[in-house]
């Protein structure tokens, strides 16, 4: 399997959390922002970090950014988020995740070609809550109306059995994408993989699904 590959522009506050998440979940992983020290925090972090300014279409152009799988565009200000929303699609970026301040922004955003806008302050608010109401999920991310991803302590009834004998994706249509046990994450774990007692389970699927395995 070929590793997908992302880019970040704007490596804030935003674009630093994307970026470590996706590395640690095994992806190639650039990170793109104006300010040195940003670059430099996440230099150990992402495959590859470039001090630069990403509303600069020749910067871009010179990063092959055509090649990147998936472009996440986090810089905050409107105007600058904007251009590069556009010169990457007109690059032909496959898919380009923005991140949008205020609703307007993110109209104006999906209108230029974003295929996906995201409003990082409501998301967490929704993964908030999501925590409050059930014990066993750590973090939370709706990827769309109906599906979602989460990371899941394994219960007890879990725990001793293989990916296979837990009947996660037959009862429940869910994949389990990643285990994450200790420091180490498993990424892409096979059927036969022996789930253990504080591993935590990062799976993806129908929302009402992931709830029925909460509880």
């Amino acid at each position: 399997m070929v590793s997908k590959m992302f880019a970040v522009l704007g490596l804030g506050r935003f674009g630093r959390s994307v970026g470590k998440t996706l590395a640690e979940l095994g992806y190639q992983v650039l990170g793109v922002d104006a300010d040195e020290a940003r670059v430099s925090e996440m230099s150990n972090i992402l495959t590859h970090v470039v001090v630069a300014d990403a509303t600069d279409e020749s910067v871009l152009e010179s990063l092959g950014l055509r090649n990147f799988d998936c472009v996440v565009v986090s810089i905050g200000e409107i105007q600058p988020s904007i251009l590069i929303t556009i010169m990457a699609k007109e690059m032909g970026v496959k898919h380009v995740v923005a991140k949008a301040s205020t609703k307007l922004h993110g109209k104006v955003l999906a209108k230029v070609g974003a295929d996906q806008v995201v409003f990082p302050e409501r998301e967490m608010g929704k993964r908030v809550a999501q925590n409050l109401v059930s014990a066993n999920v750590i973090d939370y991310l709706e990827l769309s109306a109906d599906h979602s991803i989460a990371e899941i302590t394994a219960s007890n009834s879990l725990v001793g059995k293989t990916l296979r004998q837990t009947g996660l994706r037959q009862k429940y249509g869910l994949n389990v994408v990643a285990i994450k046990r200790g420091e180490d994450i498993n990424v892409s774990p096979l059927a036969d993989d022996v789930i253990e007692e504080g591993d935590i389970l990062i799976v993806i699927g129908p929302n009402d699904k992931i709830r029925q395995l909460e509880h």
